[in-house]
């Protein structure tokens, strides 16, 4: 199973997600720090979910992180969130 899709089927699962679109921009960071030839490293995640209603910018991305910690230790170097409560403005 891919990074992404790992990371799709935890988010899913967990969030039950209104959105949620994965992007894999290991491309942009060859070179840089953590960067692998095979990409997989740097992503960007966008998710609204209700499961966000109520918390802070921090809690949600805390809540991410911790959905895909075994992904950070496999490899996932950096994580770029866009995290929405349904009908808040992106």
């Amino acid at each position: 199973m891919s990074m992404a899709e790992s990371m799709r089927a935890k988010l899913s699962q967990a969030l039950a997600p209104e959105q949620l679109e994965i992007a894999d921009d290991s491309h942009r960071h060859a070179g840089h720090a953590g960067a692998r030839p095979g990409g997989e490293t740097h992503f960007k995640v966008t998710i609204v979910a209700a499961a966000f209603t109520g918390k802070s910018r921090l809690e949600r991305q805390r809540l991410v992180y911790g959905l895909l910690a075994d992904e950070f230790e496999a490899g996932l170097h950096a994580l770029q969130m866009v995290v929405h409560a349904p009908g808040e403005k992106a």
